[in-house]
């Protein structure tokens, strides 16, 4: 991300530093030259003359549900079928592990041939969390701003769902406070991927938001029925057993790819028992740390920062394009960094974190947990502050 040349003073008028303008530039352009140069190697051409993308599982079970099928997208050589079908012969494992009312999402989509599928997937979805993060900083260099993160180009490439787990969750925390509804809709439609909203009943109580916990719950329950209702309850027995597999399924070819604590730990020691002790603690953290801040007086900036890396920071399985979600909790930041100014290396932290997740393709490693660990610093040291002004106050 970029960095706005801005002091107490300046206020929410403030324009983008000149080097920065061009630094965003540059990763803009970088983003399109890759794409286009990847798209061109065929992503969607058959007979194994292109690249597959991630997105082909989804197709492909959109699909099979199109077929009365909806159970079958759990079976990999099933589904596999219709994938060699859609690009031609590939090794690899594509398999379907999301809960069934994703699979509202994934017919829709089946309707329109693989590559329009694509393309209409993944820059609507991009759309959205565009929207998303200038809703957040308030401000149409938000757009410019949300373009050039790092992880933008990771999700373009695997055609996966960092967009739409970003959008909803910096949608609903944009929202939360003015359109509890709204919000409360959004976060029901988070359990499409349930590992990323764990964090988010904690903070919702703590914070006494009831109309949005609840308006979450009936969305996430009724769209749990329709599916029971649409798919029969055969797609509930399918999905349970695989999701377990989920994490172990993507580290098959190598832990590095796991951007977490666990994936940390079993790279480096190759310990489940110490990879599950590591994530379970900062895990426990996180969620203490978004639990008092969200019963407390902070800043609202400073609670949904702390919530959105706090919930990258909770979970096990999260990959490079998932990291879009970083997206939220500096765009706080900013917003936060727009009225207040910033801290003494607050910017710099910010640009450490984007040079990881940058570095990831040369090092294959959990990088972008690192950065995930940077921004939640920068998060602790604005609550940090923010106590000490408290302090004063209540002194004075």
């Amino acid at each position: 991300m970029a960095t706005y040349e801005i002091s107490p003073a300046h206020g929410a008028g403030a324009k983008l530093a000149h080097p920065v303008e061009l630094v965003c530039f540059a990763l803009i352009v970088v983003n399109v030259v890759s794409l286009v140069a990847f798209y061109l190697q065929g992503l969607w051409i058959k007979e194994g003359a292109g690249n597959v993308a991630d997105f082909l599982a989804l197709w492909a079970a959109g699909r099979e549900t199109l077929a009365g099928h909806a159970a079958a997208a759990y079976d990999w050589p099933t589904l596999r079928l219709i994938e060699e079908n859609a690009v031609g012969h590939f090794n690899g494992y594509l398999g379907w592990r999301y809960p069934p009312p994703f699979l509202f999402v994934a017919a829709a989509l089946a309707l329109l041939p693989y590559a329009s599928a694509f393309l209409v997937w993944l820059f609507g979805t991009f759309l959205c969390y565009l929207a998303a993060i200038r809703a957040i900083i308030g401000d149409r260099v938000g757009y410019f701003l949300a373009a050039a993160f790092p992880p933008v180009l990771a999700n373009f490439m695997a055609g996966q769902n960092g967009f739409l787990s970003a959008s909803l969750i910096g949608g609903a925390l944009a929202l939360l406070e003015r359109q509890p509804i709204g919000a409360g809709v959004l976060l029901g439609l988070l359990t499409y991927k349930p590992h990323l909203g764990l964090l988010f009943p904690i903070a919702l109580v703590a914070g006494g938001y009831w109309r949005v916990f609840i308006t979450a719950a009936i969305v996430a329950a009724l769209m749990a029925a329709l599916s029971l209702a649409a798919f029969g309850a055969e797609s509930w027995h399918a999905f349970f057993p695989v999701i377990g597999d989920a994490m172990y399924a993507e580290s098959r070819a190598y832990w590095g790819r796991l951007q977490s604590a666990f994936g940390l730990m079993r790279l480096f020691f190759d310990s489940e028992v110490l990879a599950w002790a590591v994530q379970g603690t900062l895990a426990i953290i996180a969620a203490g740390a978004v639990a008092i801040l969200w019963r407390g007086r902070a800043a609202y900036e400073i609670k949904a920062a702390a919530l959105g890396v706090g919930v990258l920071m909770a979970t096990p399985h999260v990959l490079t394009y998932d990291l879009v979600v970083l997206a939220v909790p500096i765009a706080f930041l900013f917003r936060l960094g727009r009225t207040q100014g910033f801290l003494k290396h607050e910017l710099a932290g910010i640009g450490l974190a984007c040079v990881l997740i940058l570095i990831y393709p040369f090092v294959v490693a959990p990088v972008g947990y690192v950065a995930v660990l940077v921004v939640a610093t920068l998060v602790l040291r604005r609550g940090l502050a923010w106590a000490g002004q408290e302090r004063c106050g209540d002194f004075v």
